[in-house]
């Protein structure tokens, strides 16, 4: 461990502007940012020409830890996130157990605090059942609502139900926002398919613009605190542009959704394009891509839900949902910088400040004196085929292997600490438990 760190003659993204200079970290913070410092430190690096970013903040990740340990754990999905310049995550509760009580919540973050090389912090899901400990519950970035089906008895769809929720939570309330009931119908239609384009038609988009419609209003009427997870469709988009309550209700959007579409992805890569809510039409991701730009998608998460390849090749109907993402999320970003598609500012806004303003988490999320020093060294500059060979996940297998990308992470840093540099990782050094604000409701 490493008390004190000089970073010179780097480019400092900063929220408004990218300038060269100096940073020094102490006792993991950020204590000194100029045009040149002279500091002593135990540790110092000259990086010039490479740029200084936040680190990312994942707010969607599936670690899968515990109970399906052969598609991911806490200790491996941190790696692929470090390779990926993340430095802070939130896993969702499906796993087995799920994370629906205190002590499952407990008994996740003491063994993050042993496995995970970087910041950690989980969801809480709600069930039919558990209300109490979902109102109890301290120091989390939310309750998780499934209100389409998701894992075990994460399901909660029933009116009544879900108005507690909004009515008492004390805490963001984040949905996967699909309806049950017309997802159960087109899966009684489509019960005997063996197509995977039909996956688009289980999940639709009537039964996701009904769902947010449904808990918008349940929010508003409440003054409850929502988070739409990876929106998927023009519709709920055009939907919340029209209700325009940021101040209560924003959303995310995963660089899948941003850079596949249906239905050439599905016919490219069959179920291993499959998850929920779905890959849709070429409409809805330039939709997607233009809602962001415009500010109307508030950051970005990866829904990194890896199963294996034996896994995914299944037929339709029997394959799982879900994919990789956590260590493509931001070199997919800095690639379309380098396209000219988005800024780097808007990218840091996107995957690092963002995430810290919308979940209130302390002291993260920008490159700033007194913040917690989570950085990422990139090099904008860097062009690199994804080759499967790299992969850090366990599940061994990407959308996006085979790209040539250019702008990768060189080294990770948390809590001034390098987890990990070209390729090597420093399991010595662990995250800590995320520290987050509380709402006032």
């Amino acid at each position: 461990m490493i008390e004190s760190l000089l970073i010179k003659n780097v480019n400092i993204a900063f929220p408004d502007k990218t300038v060269s200079g100096d940073v020094f970290v102490k006792d993991g913070r950020i204590e000194k940012i100029a045009p040149s410092l002279s500091e002593n430190a135990e540790v110092v690096i000259r990086e010039e020409g490479l740029t200084l970013l936040p680190g990312s903040i994942d707010p969607h990740v599936h670690f899968r830890d515990p109970g399906a340990t052969h598609k991911e754990d806490l200790s491996s999905g941190s790696r692929a996130a470090a390779s990926g310049g993340v430095t802070s995550f939130f896993d969702m509760p499906n796993t087995s157990p799920s994370t629906t009580s205190l002590e499952t919540l407990e008994e996740k973050k003491d063994s993050a605090s042993r496995k995970s090389l970087i910041n950690y912090n989980f969801f809480m899901g709600a069930t039919t059942d558990n209300l109490d400990h979902c109102l109890r519950a301290k120091n989390v970035p939310g309750i998780k609502i499934y209100v389409g089906s998701s894992t075990g008895n994460l399901l909660v769809d029933e009116t009544e139900l879900l108005t507690q929720f909004f009515k008492q939570s004390p805490h963001l309330i984040a949905i996967h926002s699909e309806d049950e009931t017309l997802i159960c119908e087109n899966k009684e239609r489509y019960k005997e398919s063996t197509n995977v384009h039909d996956h688009n038609r289980i999940r639709s988009v009537e039964g996701a613009i009904k769902c947010t419609q449904r808990c918008v209003a349940l929010a508003l009427k409440h003054h409850a605190r929502l988070h739409i997870c990876h929106l998927t469709t023009e519709e709920e988009l055009n939907f919340l542009k029209e209700t325009n309550r940021t101040d209560l209700i924003t959303t995310e959007v995963t660089p899948q959704h941003l850079w596949a579409f249906a239905p050439e992805v599905y016919e490219k890569w069959g179920t291993f394009a499959q998850i929920n809510p779905p890959i849709r039409e070429k409409r809805h991701q330039q939709a997607l891509l233009k809602g962001l730009l415009e500010g109307h998608i508030h950051c970005i998460g990866s829904d990194h839900a890896p199963h294996t390849k034996e896994e995914k090749q299944q037929s339709f109907g029997k394959a799982p949902s879900g994919m990789p993402g956590v260590e493509t999320s931001l070199p997919l970003m800095l690639n379309a910088v380098n396209q000219g598609t988005f800024s780097l500012q808007q990218v840091i806004s996107w995957c690092s400040e963002g995430p810290a303003n919308l979940f209130n988490i302390h002291n993260k999320g920008m490159i700033k004196e007194g913040f917690d020093a989570d950085l990422v060294l990139v090099d904008l500059k860097k062009k690199k085929t994804f080759e499967k060979s790299q992969i850090i996940s366990k599940c061994g297998w990407s959308l996006f292997e085979g790209q040539s990308l250019t702008g990768w992470p060189i080294a990770t840093f948390v809590n001034g600490q390098c987890v990990y540099r070209e390729g090597d990782f420093f399991e010595e050094i662990k995250g800590k438990e995320i520290q987050l604000r509380n709402l006032k409701k």
